[in-house]
């Protein structure tokens, strides 16, 4: 066993042969053109594309524990096109030709990521199926025409987004009582850790050094400081997501917000029969309280959900990556909508924290009189997101003259959170209107218009 195998499904499914040896630690001084600050997606990415550009580049990674330990080890395994902040609120802050452009690439980023994954030779179980939310009340029915209808007047097409008929959405996931949903394309499921610790070996093999175990402690232009070295560079890139907050003054940047999730033991072929994701299509349905899923390459379900209550000083700990209420929910939920799983095991109970920026806006940013850069608060829209965040830190870092560098989110600024007890409250209070807002749909099947707007107002105008 490697030292990570306990931290969920995906570490343990790694052997510790495949995981290999722990990396040094950095101690004492180093000089670099690029120090990035984080080995999860973002920071891997980055350094990917970085070396892809200009080959001779000096690029450095520091870890504060071991690769694929944070959410790009841990999460739900969704390479979707999905972005916190909504298309009407892209357009109304940019413009409408902005929020399509940058929506049209995260549609692109899935099969890059397949791309890569392929030519560098990546075994992350990579299955490009797409992603089906069912409706199982008649008030999710109109929210999944809605959706799609939104989405087509923004110019996307049935290829993008259609919605499904009650025979086409129980074809591909038979949950009970569905009457309908809808679906994209633009979706795989992955092996999170496994891509993770394999873009990592890619970058050193590429040329980068990559240093666990290192906590950073200070960052400043042109300079990181450990406890026990210090990295000299041109550029310094932070790619910390929902551990931001242990850096000094940066506390109220993100509030790390908990998801959690199970996996079953491996299913039988009965099951599948009768449960569809044939193509291993991701899965969830078209409640507010998010719950997401996938069949894994060895069968199971892995399932997770919201709901965690977020923890005062946007604290971070171990011992509420485990949640035996949540866990309970999660599971209830589960055997909810797939009730002939009858007795089978939970083998798997995890979870971590997710970054969320004021606004549910996520962000890339250079600054190049400073040597600055950062990305994140993807609020657990970050496998796609991370990979389009490092192609366009690439290109601001070399001055690269594309597309990417001109997206709405680059040079975004969300505003900060507020102090406690503010911050614990509001985001607390948050939790209850998602539930509150299912269970009355559930039980009227009306949609509510005040609720939905609150909603949209409160998470980036997603629904």
């Amino acid at each position: 066993m490697h030292e990570l195998a306990d931290l969920s499904l995906w570490h343990s499914a790694i052997d510790a042969q495949e995981w290999g040896a722990s990396r040094a630690a950095l101690s004492g001084a180093v000089d670099a053109d690029i120090a990035i600050v984080g080995a999860g997606y973002t920071g891997l990415w980055t350094a990917y594309y970085l070396l892809q550009r200009d080959p001779s580049l000096r690029v450095v990674v520091l870890e504060a524990r071991t690769v694929a330990f944070g959410a790009s080890g841990r999460n739900g395994g969704w390479c979707s096109a999905l972005l916190p902040m909504g298309l009407d609120a892209m357009a109304a802050k940019y413009s409408r030709d902005d929020a399509i452009r940058l929506q049209t690439a995260m549609h692109a980023t899935v099969g890059e990521i397949g791309r890569v994954a392929t030519a560098e030779g990546i075994e992350c179980d990579f299955a490009h199926g797409g992603y089906v939310a069912v409706a199982r009340n008649p008030a999710q029915l109109a929210r999944s025409h809605h959706h799609v209808a939104h989405l087509h007047s923004y110019g996307f097409g049935e290829d993008d987004y259609r919605v499904l008929s009650a025979d086409e959405a129980r074809r591909r996931c038979a949950a009970t009582g569905v009457i309908g949903g809808e679906y994209t394309p633009h979706c795989a499921a992955i092996q999170p850790a496994r891509l993770a610790r394999g873009l990592a070996c890619v970058v050193e093999r590429h040329g980068a050094t990559i240093y666990e175990h290192s906590p950073v402690v200070e960052i400043a232009p042109h300079r990181v400081r450990t406890e026990h070295g210090t990295v000299n560079a041109r550029v310094v890139v932070r790619a910390t997501e929902a551990f931001t907050g242990t850096l000094a003054q940066r506390r109220r940047e993100m509030a790390p917000i908990y998801s959690l999730m199970i996996a079953t033991e491996p299913l039988s072929a009965e099951f599948w029969e009768q449960t569809g994701l044939h193509e291993r299509e991701t899965f969830n349905d078209e409640r507010f309280m998010i719950v997401y899923g996938q069949r894994t390459a060895d069968d199971r379900i892995a399932f997770g959900g919201r709901g965690a209550w977020y923890h005062w000083g946007s604290r971070t700990a171990a011992e509420f990556e485990r949640n035996p209420r949540v866990h309970d929910k999660i599971h209830e939920a589960l055997r909810e909508l797939f009730p002939h799983l009858g007795e089978a095991a939970i083998t798997h109970r995890w979870g971590g924290p997710v970054a969320t920026a004021r606004d549910w806006w996520c962000h890339v940013a250079f600054d190049s009189t400073t040597g600055l850069a950062s990305a994140g608060n993807y609020v657990g829209d970050g496998v796609g997101t991370t990979n389009l965040a490092g192609r366009t830190l690439a290109d601001l870092i070399t001055g690269t003259d594309s597309d990417l560098v001109t997206m709405p989110w680059v040079g975004h600024r969300s505003r900060r959170w507020e102090p406690e007890p503010f911050r614990y409250l509001g985001i607390n209070s948050l939790m209850v209107l998602p539930k509150n807002t299912d269970h009355r749909e559930q039980r009227t099947g009306r949609r509510s218009a005040w609720r939905e707007a609150a909603l949209a107002r409160l998470t980036g105008g997603t629904h």
